[in-house]
């Protein structure tokens, strides 16, 4: 082989491929630029540097590097110089042999050239479609032979707009979601001449929204919507390059009223936290305050419902306002109602208490009391809050229903509450109870150790008795301790029953309240062997249990 042409990204590269395949030296051909390498426009259509090299004989090589000539030639090009071609005319290379077996592409037509010893192929992808004898081919690749006429043709693509208009379900708003439609032109790529080649294609889209105004107006007469147009919007949507989603039609949404309400004029609630004195200091165990009214003060005020106002769909039709409702008045102790106002009857500390829109109104009372609690005032017993200015002395004692409140020493004394207890000053010796249902323990309590006091007494009676020559034994263990239980309670313990009683009333009243089994079992225990005086026999071991339990 005396010459080739040789390819390459560029020239330098075309020249060394060629060296290498005539297995030569550069001093040993003439080499000739066919085209210089192009890049195409933004990277499309790009093409590689052509060279052709030559050998020469011995006697005519020239002493200088003939690279040099072709260095010069390439520094001499200027940018944008058209690439030198074979032949500026003709798509068909001016040598014949140099195509034979090969196929190419030029200005968007193929063309192909076979050899006894190859047939050229082409592939393409799904831009491109190729015909044979003007039948489209799906096999890919194709031999390509000039027996058949083979064409190839760019695909276009298009796409029309998709648009949807929807009325919600309350019929106030209405949406136009438009998907614009797009046209691709492509167009085919030149290809170099080669054995196998790929036809590729450039592409441009175009987006095309072709949604008209009068095809919007006419959805909505179907729809029957007939007011709150936004015609902005749907301008709007007219011109949208990308899908969206637009409100072109609002109606009026219903105002919503306001049920009937209770207006607080009073603080109800507990406030917690510390504050500063006079003198800047501030006192740690000053650190609630409970809230409390006088007589005459006006507690709260009720507000009758507010209606709502109608709206309308864009259908024009009239949408209702929700429906609103008074709230439900219930005074309880302490207040009335004058007009439309809570008033308190008593001093003492309000409450209100409500639930969605029944509200109940009250005035928990206060016991305010200024001296000492000692023998000279007697216990107290109060069904709301106590307060206590001076001391709780010793063995004295304070119930209430609400909270307690001590401002100065609880010396060895007993503070029962079902609220909660605040004290001000030392606690010495003293038991408190505080909770909702310490109230019920303090009361059995209390019945509990006057019955258990009598009831040791009576143990005391029994063992003397049974010292005495009058008192039979064998009695006892005939008919048991029911005899002498009665005389006893007739006879010196008269109180004792109408207690038992009530213990046991309260405990049967309570039962849901009660967390341990022995104050029920205490009281059967009592109807049993006191109240009911059956003739079940009762032993001296059965009245010295029930008295451990207690």
């Amino acid at each position: 082989m005396q010459s080739i042409v040789s390819k390459g990204k560029g020239v330098r590269e075309a020249i060394q491929i060629g060296l290498d395949l005539l297995n030569v030296k550069k001093d040993e051909v003439d080499i000739e630029i066919i085209r210089q390498e192009s890049k195409g426009f933004l990277g499309i259509g790009g093409k590689n540097a052509v060279v052709k090299i030559s050998k020469t004989l011995p006697e005519t090589r020239k002493t200088k590097d003939p690279f040099e000539s072709v260095e010069r030639a390439i520094e001499n090009l200027d940018v944008g110089q058209t690439p030198i071609t074979r032949s500026e005319k003709s798509p068909k290379p001016s040598v014949q042999d140099q195509k034979k077996g090969r196929a190419w592409v030029q200005d968007g037509k193929l063309y192909y050239q076979s050899s006894a010893d190859q047939y050229p192929t082409v592939s393409f992808n799904k831009d491109v479609q190729l015909f044979k004898n003007r039948q489209p081919v799906q096999a890919n690749p194709v031999i390509l032979s000039e027996k058949d006429d083979f064409e190839i043709q760019a695909v276009s693509e298009k796409k029309e707009t998709s648009w949807t208009i929807e009325v919600d379900s309350s019929k106030l708003s209405v949406t136009l979601k438009v998907d614009p439609g797009y046209e691709i032109t492509r167009k085919i790529l030149d290809a170099e001449a080669d054995t196998n080649i790929e036809v590729k294609t450039s592409e441009q889209k175009e987006t095309v929204n072709s949604l008209t105004y009068e095809e919007v107006i006419q959805r909505l007469k179907e729809l029957r919507v007939i007011q709150g147009f936004h015609h902005n919007e749907i301008m709007k949507a007219l011109e949208i390059q990308e899908t969206g989603t637009l409100e072109i039609a609002r109606g009026v949404p219903a105002k919503p009223g306001k049920d009937g309400w209770l207006e607080k004029l009073v603080e109800v609630d507990t406030k917690r936290g510390l504050k500063e004195d006079g003198t800047g200091k501030v006192d740690f165990r000053e650190s609630r305050t409970i809230p409390t009214v006088g007589k005459g003060k006006v507690i709260a005020v009720v507000h009758p419902p507010v209606l709502g106002q109608p709206g309308i769909t864009v259908t024009n039709e009239p949408l209702p306002a929700k429906r609103t409702v008074p709230i439900v008045l219930r005074t309880g102790k302490g207040v009335m109602t004058v007009e439309n106002k809570v008033v308190a009857t008593e001093s003492g500390r309000p409450l209100i208490e409500q639930r969605g829109t029944n509200v109940k109104v009250s005035i928990m009372p206060k016991l305010i009391h200024r001296g000492d609690v000692d023998l000279a005032s007697g216990n107290i017993r109060f069904n709301g809050d106590v307060e206590v200015f001076g001391d709780i002395k010793n063995g004295m004692a304070v119930e209430a229903g609400g909270d307690i409140t001590v401002y100065s020493t609880v010396n060895f004394a007993t503070l029962t509450t079902s609220g909660a207890i605040v004290t001000r000053s030392n606690v010495i010796g003293s038991e408190l109870s505080a909770g909702k249902n310490n109230m019920l323990v303090a009361e059995l309590g209390h019945m509990l150790g006057i019955l258990s006091q009598q009831i040791d007494k009576m143990d005391q009676f029994i063992k003397q008795l049974s010292q005495s020559s009058a008192f039979k034994n064998k009695d006892t263990l005939t008919n048991g301790l029911q005899p002498l239980i009665k005389i006893l309670l007739e006879k010196k313990f008269n109180g004792f029953t109408p207690l038992a009683k009530q213990y046991v009333e309260v405990t049967n009243k309570s039962k849901e309240y009660l967390d341990r089994e022995e104050w029920k079992e205490i009281a059967i225990s009592l109807q049993r062997v006191f109240l009911s005086l059956t003739n079940d026999v009762i032993s001296h071991k059965g009245i010295e249990a029930l008295s451990m339990k207690m």
